[in-house]
């Protein structure tokens, strides 16, 4: 036998879409882990040809489950972020878009149970600790992919599944403002270096020339932008505590701009070496944190709602997205506490996906 199936589902989580497992039926130390997802999603080609992949990063995301043992925990989601074109794997950061389809896929595969026409489960993100209460629709028991609910970057209607993530600052960089400062100043561009669900560099777009309404593929042809960001990408992740990011794909970046489309704030999100097609539910987290905290790189540029919880509104290339921020305002600054949104979930496939079996019979020896 030269292949070896892994049961799988095949979900798409938000706008971004992979193949979801148990995590035990995959190797348990990382390095074979990495070797064997590599495979799955056909790493190493620009089309990913020879796997899952869809050619871009939001289509070669992994998502990896198991009922906590922690209490008050119902599901440990562990994320990996696969390469497109590079064979590697990156487990630093989680996706909040793929976190949407864990509650549908945990139920699907049996580890937590439908428990009425809603189901309200607790997941942890392994990779950074933040936890995420869902409710996903499961009338008669089943979970039900049917509704009315559109999600930019999506086509059609779907369920709606809630999410609300608690416990996001600092998860990865120790606390919301790594640097101790609203404001930094690296090779001349000012940034806002935030943890806030994800680790992001923020700046204005016109710091880089850019007006903030361009489309994913015109920023995706400036060759020259991104070699600049990039290099500040890189002293901005020493000073958030991240080491050297040569090779990691946090911290992400934003970009920023004055709404256009009756939204809080419009921004150009990149992941990093690529232009995020839609935007991220992590990053639309940060962004509005960042929007409504004074004094960071949004001042002047965002229309913010009064009162808490907060609606904030992010234009993106492909439209909006919305998130609502529990936060508070006190003599130390601006404090998050939760932020949630409602996004759409889809089972699309389920069944064995082949990798060579020499990769799991290594990881048992």
């Amino acid at each position: 036998m030269t292949q070896i199936g892994i049961p799988f589902l095949f979900l798409r989580g938000g706008s971004s879409r992979g193949p979801y497992f148990r995590r035990a039926d995959l190797p348990a130390d990382l390095e074979t882990l990495s070797k064997v997802l590599i495979e799955v999603v056909g790493a190493g080609h620009p089309n990913n040809i020879d796997g899952l992949g869809g050619g871009t990063a939001v289509t070669t995301k992994v998502a990896m489950l198991s009922v906590s043992e922690e209490d008050g925990i119902d599901i440990d989601y562990f994320f990996g972020q696969v390469g497109v074109s590079e064979r590697e794997v990156d487990y630093g950061p989680t996706c909040g878009n793929i976190l949407v389809g864990v509650g549908p896929a945990a139920i699907e595969m049996g580890l937590f149970p439908a428990t009425g026409d809603e189901t309200t489960l607790t997941i942890r993100a392994v990779n950074t600790g933040a936890i995420v209460k869902a409710v996903v629709q499961t009338p008669g028991g089943q979970v039900t992919y049917s509704g009315e609910t559109e999600i930019a970057g999506v086509l059609g209607t779907a369920a709606p599944v809630g999410v609300n993530f608690l416990g996001v600052v600092g998860t990865s960089c120790g606390a919301m403002l790594p640097s101790g400062n609203l404001r930094d100043t690296i090779d001349g561009v000012e940034v806002t270096l935030m943890d806030v669900a994800m680790p992001m560099m923020i700046a204005r777009a016109d710091a880089f020339g850019l007006t903030g309404y361009e489309t994913a593929a015109e920023l995706d042809a400036n060759e020259a932008l991104f070699k600049r960001m990039e290099a500040i990408r890189l002293q901005a992740g020493k000073m958030m505590g991240l080491g050297d990011v040569t090779r990691s794909v946090t911290p992400k970046i934003g970009l920023l701009a004055a709404p256009k489309d009756g939204g809080s704030i419009c921004v150009r999100y990149f992941m990093p070496w690529k232009t995020h097609p839609s935007m991220a539910v992590t990053g639309s987290q940060c962004v509005a944190a960042c929007a409504l905290t004074p004094g960071t790189v949004a001042d002047g540029l965002a229309n913010l709602p009064t009162g808490t919880p907060a609606k904030i509104s992010v234009e993106h290339p492909q439209g909006m997205m919305e998130v609502t921020v529990d936060y508070s305002q006190g003599p130390e600054g601006t404090t998050i506490h939760a932020a949630g949104l409602i996004r759409t979930a889809r089972l699309i496939a389920r069944g064995e996906v082949m990798v060579p079996a020499a990769l799991l019979a290594d990881a048992a020896s």
